[in-house]
């Protein structure tokens, strides 16, 4: 009797630069089981001690292109004038090894994502307001002032997408904020299975439920006003 393919359960996460992902995705990947990382093809240089392979997958230019020609991804985007892409490969190694597959995408190919992959679980991750994301870009990064205030603008500008995702996730105390983004995973893989859920697993949903977007919009006006301009408007 053969065994019924399996259709991957595909999480997006996006966030603007420095609001913490990468630390909240590795220890989603520590603690979740048979959950595969895509990691992205990428044309710029690797920086410090990126290594190809781990962090990206670093190719030149031409050899991007071809895979473009060629249909090779699933997303692809230039931003600051290099290209990144999510590789389809990936997703049919996580059907082949019935695993669940985690993109770390920018806005952009979120929104391509989306598009082919309407059933895709769609996660965004806030800072706690606009103070805290400038001294965290200033605090890992050794960035010139100009970079750190690009990375800003560019930060306000993919928030406002924060309504096309399913979840929104505030990361303001680390642990806590993992143990949500954990849940929100087991959460979608427990609603799949349709099977009963015991006390723990309901309480696991709860938890995910809180940062749906239709339950979090409250309580997200004061982070997204940081990120407004300030009202140059004069009275009198």
């Amino acid at each position: 009797m053969s065994v019924p393919a399996h259709k991957p359960l595909v999480y997006i996460i996006s966030a603007p630069s420095g609001s913490g992902k990468s630390t909240l995705v590795n220890e989603l990947l520590k603690s979740v089981r048979d959950l595969d990382f895509s990691i992205s093809y990428t044309t710029r240089l690797p920086r410090g001690s990126e290594e190809n392979g781990k962090q990206y997958y670093f190719v030149s230019r031409s050899e991007f292109e071809k895979m473009i020609r060629d249909a090779e991804f699933l997303e692809h985007a230039e931003v600051f004038g290099n290209y990144y892409g999510t590789a389809r490969r990936f997703l049919r190694e996580a059907e082949q090894e019935r695993h669940d597959l985690l993109l770390d995408i920018d806005v952009q190919g979120a929104a391509q994502i989306q598009q082919k992959l309407p059933e895709a679980i769609s996660i965004f991750i806030l800072p706690p307001d606009r103070t805290t994301l400038e001294e965290r870009l200033r605090k890992r990064s050794e960035d010139r002032e100009e970079v750190i205030q690009r990375r800003l603008i560019t930060a306000s500008r993919e928030i406002e997408n924060y309504d096309r995702y399913n979840y929104i996730l505030v990361n303001n105390i680390l642990e806590e904020s993992s143990a949500i983004l954990q849940a929100i995973v087991r959460s979608e893989r427990l609603l799949r299975s349709g099977k009963p859920l015991s006390e723990e697993d309901a309480k696991t949903v709860a938890l995910a439920d809180r940062c749906r977007l239709a339950n979090a919009r409250d309580r997200l006006k004061r982070i997204l006003d940081s990120f407004k301009p300030p009202d140059d408007s004069r009275t009198g």
